[in-house]
């Protein structure tokens, strides 16, 4: 039967190994601090060294990692599974091949609904079936979205067997070389595309699209291909202005601020997408800090962001905006404070309203941003029967627009 190019492995065991040794290559023991079978100067070491660290791969009860042992579709499941966080984009359809109670299940339907992997005629998966080195890189390319920077026979020219790669994996595999996922051992030029790939390659390629997501550290490997006249990977590239951010807030639900609030309200919000080039490689991965503050007048709220924190730690100043929100909400008189903040983050200002017009003093929110002055200002809105709030939802209200372009490494 014919190949689904999307369709690929997984890494663990070897496909005729017993269910509870396969299932120990996913366990959360710690990672060890070297393998018994991997020499510090092996090529593939510090790659394995490192997705051992983060949980992605684990050894043998012997102590060993077989890093030349060939890996199953099921296992390469299970490795994309840990190694990356990617929404669903389309629903599971069940394998014929894949027990429900199989130790792989949920990561092949996790793999599956990601897009990095697919099945065969017959609604097939074939689980312990070996996979070639062709298929990792397409399933990588495929799943993270990356698409070819340059000509597609100047990356496959990289290759002195270029002729061997499928029909259906050229424009994959140029991705895959111009993001710079191919790690070729020991010839750079031998992509070897046919052969089934090994515990150590696919710790590589998968360590290699870690790189490009700012997960980990780039490696100066001499057996990653990549084109002569390429860009360095790692230079400094402008995102340029009119850029838009999305953004969400983790611990609040809305935000509630008043008008005209006396002190700028500090909010710190996570980027909920990704930015990246258009070969793919990102520049600001989903859940960087976005630190700003909120400022009102009477027309309006406007969150203004000032720094940008990766999550390698690389902070960055950052002069964009949301839109002004104008959505408010009355506080009326006899209205509990709890009931009105459940699930919200409030500004000074807000927690000043909230206390002064209700006339309860306990304010229970998420948080209280900026709120060591609302007890100075409490008493403006005593008595009062009612009064207004600016309330902004930030999934909706807080996209933010750079208005000046940021150089990101």
């Amino acid at each position: 039967m014919s190949f689904i190019p999307n369709s690929i492995p997984s890494l663990g065991l070897v496909a005729a190994a017993p269910a509870a040794i396969a299932a120990s290559l996913l366990s959360a023991a710690p990672a060890q601090a070297q393998f018994i079978d991997v020499q510090s100067s092996d090529w593939a070491a510090t790659y394995i060294e490192a997705l051992s660290q983060r949980g992605i791969v684990s050894g043998f009860p012997d102590g060993s990692f077989r890093p030349n042992e060939l890996v199953t579709r099921a296992q390469y499941a299970a490795m994309v599974d840990k190694a990356f966080s990617i929404a669903p984009s389309r629903n599971y359809e069940p394998f014929g091949d894949v027990r429900s109670n199989f130790w792989a299940a949920p990561a092949i339907e996790s793999a599956y609904t990601t897009g990095f992997l697919s099945g065969y005629p017959g609604s097939e998966f074939r689980p312990g079936e070996n996979i070639p080195r062709v298929q990792v890189l397409v399933s990588l390319a495929n799943g993270l979205g990356y698409e070819p920077s340059n000509a597609i026979a100047d990356s496959l020219g990289l290759y002195q067997d270029a002729g061997s790669i499928p029909n259906y994996a050229t424009r994959s595999i140029a991705a895959a070389t111009d993001s710079e996922l191919v790690v070729n051992y020991p010839n750079v030029s031998q992509l070897n595309p046919n052969r089934r790939a090994t515990r150590a390659e696919v710790a590589a390629f998968i360590y290699q699209a870690l790189t490009n997501q700012s997960q980990v550290s780039r490696l100066n490997s001499p057996y990653v291909a990549r084109l002569a006249s390429a860009p360095i990977a790692n230079a400094p590239v402008a995102i340029p202005a009119g850029t838009s951010l999305a953004v969400r807030y983790e611990t609040a639900e809305k935000i509630y601020v008043a008008p005209n609030e006396p002190n700028p309200v500090p909010v710190t919000l996570t980027t909920a997408q990704a930015i990246q080039t258009q070969n793919g490689r990102v520049l600001v991965p989903t859940g960087s800090e976005v630190m700003g503050f909120v400022q009102s007048d009477d027309d309006g709220a406007q969150f203004f962001a000032e720094q940008l924190k990766l999550a390698s730690g690389e902070v960055y100043n950052l002069d964009a905006s949301s839109q002004v929100v104008t959505s408010k909400e009355v506080i009326r008189r006899g209205a509990g404070a709890g009931r009105i903040v459940r699930d919200a983050a409030i500004g000074a200002g807000a927690a000043a309203v909230i206390s002064g017009v209700t006339g309860d003093r306990k304010i229970e929110a998420t948080e209280v941003l900026g709120g060591a002055g609302a007890g100075a200002i409490i008493g403006v809105f005593t008595g009062r029967s009612k009064s207004e709030l600016f309330v902004i939802d930030p999934e909706t209200d807080l996209t933010l627009t750079l208005a000046s372009p940021v150089t990101v490494q």
